[in-house]
């Protein structure tokens, strides 16, 4: 059974989720070879994992479908760990998810992260494309859970479906287990199935610890995970001064505030904002985004890392940047990695 559940004195790793941003005047294939080329540069820098996101129907992010891209990845990178972050289980049969999954651990053996969402990653009539089924019900997604669990451990369930078929390809390893969530729910749905959390602050900044401190209550150790493992996501935004710094993070608020009003446009480049023109109002959304994002120089961006983790209480830090430039966003990653120190892996830098 696996107990590596983060002590306070555990150093605090980086991981990094990205999800395929185009960029305004960019394509979808310059975004997705800048996944493969990010994912390159995590590995090679010794971030813990890199997942990518499930999103449908938008012309601003690329991945579609995790499971093909992850494929590509595992064959750019030799150590990291990769998953989804995640797949939307309500659109698919638990069945094709657990085999999707299990031939990417077959492939990548003890390197794969089956990251699990409930929300549906688009508008409520492409959901209703992708499973016209799908009643967004609690009840179903549990059903749904733990039918992917069983399939994935080959549980044999007398009068039920998993007593005849199993998912293949048959192996001896089986991909960790991930429930993402930004409202708490699903940290009672992995609390109750014994797989790891993670919190998406980037999308809700309030409540998040508490959230995070129930699912470790209510932990119920399974037989791939001893203790309660979680992490927290968030948008980071680190530069070589504190002003390029500031107006990465002002660009990226404002086109969270742009997508809240109804602007579905790709990111554009860095804009110089009036923001005392704004309205109290947008003042206030645009501050209330700002929380999602931590921002600075490297010393900075350490401090508030650290400090968001410990208020967490978890040992690990998932940083999300979406950025007009994707020098900005190599740059980003390379600072926050001499940052916190993390060990390269010095051959395949050579």
């Amino acid at each position: 059974m696996k107990s590596d559940f983060p002590t306070s004195a555990a150093p605090l790793r980086l991981s990094v989720l990205d999800q395929s941003p185009v960029p305004l005047g960019r394509t979808p294939r310059e975004a997705l070879q800048h996944t493969i080329e990010l994912a390159r540069l995590a590995d090679k820098l010794g971030y813990t994992r890199f997942w990518v996101s499930e999103h449908h129907n938008t012309n601003t992010l690329a991945g579609s479908a995790p499971e093909v891209l992850l494929a590509r990845l595992g064959a750019e990178t030799k150590r990291i760990r990769l998953g989804s972050g995640g797949v939307m289980l309500p659109h698919y049969a638990a069945l094709k998810v657990a085999e999707n999954f299990r031939l990417l651990e077959t492939l990548y053996p003890g390197r794969i992260d089956l990251g699990i969402g409930r929300a549906p990653g688009t508008d409520r009539i492409t959901a209703h494309a992708l499973n016209p089924h799908n009643q967004f019900r609690d009840e179903d997604f549990a059903e749904q859970l733990m039918d992917l669990r069983a399939f994935l451990r080959d549980d044999v369930v007398a009068d039920t479906i998993h007593a005849k078929v199993k998912a293949a390809p048959f192996t001896d390893t089986v991909p960790e287990m991930w429930l993402l969530s930004s409202s708490g729910q699903s940290g009672l749905f992995a609390a109750h199935v014994g797989a790891a959390f993670s919190f998406a602050h980037f999308i809700n900044p309030n409540g998040g610890p508490k959230m995070v401190q129930t699912y470790k209550e209510r932990f119920r150790p399974s037989p791939e995970l001893a203790a309660p493992q979680a992490n927290v996501a968030t948008f980071v935004a680190c530069a070589d001064t504190e002003s390029h710094a500031r107006a990465l993070a002002d660009n990226l608020a404002l086109q969270m505030l742009k997508l809240e009003t109804g602007q579905f446009t790709p990111i554009g480049p860095l804009e110089t904002m009036n923001i005392a023109s704004f309205s109290p109002d947008l003042q206030s959304r645009l501050a209330y985004h700002h929380t999602r994002i931590v921002s600075g120089t490297p010393d900075k961006v350490k401090a508030e890392l650290t400090a968001l983790a410990a208020s967490y209480g978890v040992d690990e830090v998932v940083a999300v940047s979406i950025m007009h430039d994707y020098e900005d966003r190599l740059r980003s990653y390379q600072l926050l990695a001499e940052a916190f120190a993390l060990n390269p892996v010095q051959q395949m830098l050579a």
